[in-house]
C-alpha cells in the first residue's frame, strides 16, 4: 500500500502542476482568442485526459486513505492501484507526452489571435516552442526527430537527431538544424520543407542567412 501511496504522491506533485499550469493559461489568453483558435491550441483539445487523471489520483489516494491501517495493509493487493493508474497513462502515453511539452511551451499562455507562425497546427509530436519573437523567428525543440539521410559528397547514409527546426514568419521559411548521433561534428543547417508523405532540405547558400539562423539557436 505504501508503494501505491508514494506513486500517488509523486504523480499528483508532477502532473498536478502541469494541469494546473494548463488550467491557468487556458483562463488566461481565452478572453484575448476567438473560438477557432482556441479549439487549435492542442493543450486545450487534450486537458481532459489529465483531468480524468488527477481525478484518478485523488479517488485512489482517498480509497487507499480508507483503508489504511494494519489489517488494511495486510489484505491489500500490492501495487493495485499502481498498476491501474500506470495502464491509464499507457493507454494515453502520446497525450500525456504532448501536455507535458505544452506546458513548457512559448505558445502556452500567448494572446496573439492572428499568429503568422504554424504553432500548434505544424507542432510534431513530442515537440515544443522553445522561444517565439512574436514577429519573426520561433525555435522548435523535439524530444525524439532523427533522419536517416545520405551525405551527397560521400554516399554515405548516417542517423541524425534533429536539434532544433526554426520558422521565420517574414520570409515564409522554415530551418532544421540537425547533428550526426555518432559524430557530434557532424552538423548541418538546412532548409527544411516539410511535406505530407515526405520532408525535402535544401542548402542554404547566404552566409549572413545561415549566420542569423545559428546565432539565433545558440542563444537559447
Amino acid at each position: 500500500m505504501s508503494n501505491d501511496l508514494e506513486f500517488i504522491k509523486s504523480e499528483k506533485d508532477i502532473w498536478g502542476k502541469v494541469y494546473v499550469d494548463i488550467n491557468y493559461a487556458i483562463d488566461n489568453v481565452a478572453p484575448f482568442l476567438s473560438e477557432k483558435t482556441l479549439r487549435l491550441r492542442r493543450y486545450n483539445s487534450k486537458k481532459d485526459v489529465l483531468k480524468k487523471y488527477i481525478d484518478l489520483l485523488e479517488s485512489s489516494e482517498l480509497e487507499l486513505s480508507k483503508k489504511s491501517g494494519f489489517l488494511g495493509g495486510l489484505f491489500a493487493d500490492k501495487n493495485k492501484y499502481q498498476d491501474l493508474l500506470k495502464s491509464y497513462k499507457a493507454d494515453n502515453k502520446n497525450t500525456f507526452a504532448q501536455l507535458k511539452n505544452c506546458s513548457s511551451c512559448a505558445c502556452l499562455n500567448c494572446v496573439n489571435d492572428d499568429c503568422k507562425f504554424n504553432s500548434c497546427t505544424g507542432c510534431r509530436e513530442g515537440s515544443y516552442i522553445k522561444t517565439c519573437d512574436h514577429e519573426k523567428l520561433n525555435i522548435t525543440l523535439h524530444d525524439s526527430f532523427t533522419l536517416d539521410l545520405t551525405n551527397n559528397n560521400t554516399g554515405r547514409e548516417s542517423k541524425y537527431k534533429v536539434l532544433a527546426t526554426l520558422q521565420d514568419c517574414q520570409l515564409d521559411r522554415q530551418y532544421i538544424i540537425i547533428e550526426n548521433l555518432w559524430d557530434k561534428e557532424d552538423k548541418f543547417i538546412l532548409y527544411y520543407y516539410p511535406g505530407i508523405s515526405e520532408d525535402q532540405y535544401g542548402e542554404i547558400s547566404d552566409p549572413e542567412e545561415f549566420d542569423y539562423i545559428a546565432e539565433n539557436f545558440q542563444q537559447i
